[in-house]
């Protein structure tokens, strides 16, 4: 029993890992189940069996890739509270945010999703709220208990996490998305922007 179950994680990874590579390369509309199961190396009754069709199958593929990518870094900006010298962990912080959100197949599954969110808004609500949402929920709670004791200066959290997401985010992230890189960005580029940002979000919040 445990080496069939062994045997059917394995083949689901592998269509998982198949299908990403297809529809990264050709897109939602391009790829076939047919493509996928012959990608696989396992039947296509096999890829029905674990995913009811296409759609199942691109979303448990965006969705597992975000909370990957998502859930530790939701970790991170908790461990900012037991920070006892805000400013290097703030900019730890922002270091961490950048290297997350610009992985390079983080970027291209982005840049998937919305070009297919005209014809999958559901899925494209979903991956708003479980990543760039759900991270500025976590920032600006953070955020309210760091003003709590003393340490920034917020009257509105949501608005300051905002700030910081996108002093620290913006402009590598719109690079990355409209440059079609397909490369990590160098430890000195993820500082600057980390710094840079940092710099300017303390300035607006830091404690007088």
């Amino acid at each position: 029993m445990v080496d069939e179950s062994n045997r059917s994680a394995r083949k689901r990874q592998a269509i998982v890992d198949a299908a990403t590579g297809i529809f990264l390369e050709k897109g939602y509309q391009g790829t076939s189940m047919d493509e996928i199961a012959a990608a696989a190396a396992v039947s296509k009754q096999t890829v029905y069996k674990n995913f009811a069709d296409k759609e199942r199958l691109f979303h448990e593929i965006i969705l597992g890739t975000l909370d990957a990518a998502a859930e530790p870094f939701g970790t991170e900006i908790r461990s900012l509270l037991e920070a006892t010298d805000l400013e290097p962990a703030l900019r730890e912080l922002a270091r961490r945010y950048l290297t997350v959100v610009l992985q390079p197949q983080v970027i291209r599954l982005r840049r998937l999703i919305i070009g297919e969110s005209g014809r999958l808004p559901g899925l494209a609500r979903t991956y708003y709220e479980r990543a760039p949402e759900r991270t500025l929920a976590r920032l600006a709670e953070c955020f309210r208990e760091l003003a709590e004791r003393g340490l920034l200066e917020i009257e509105d959290p949501a608005l300051a996490a905002e700030h910081f997401a996108f002093l620290i985010l913006g402009r590598p992230l719109d690079r990355a998305l409209f440059h079609g890189r397909e490369r990590p960005p160098e430890p000195a580029e993820v500082t600057r922007f980390a710094e840079a940002g940092v710099r300017v979000f303390l300035a607006a919040y830091g404690r007088r």
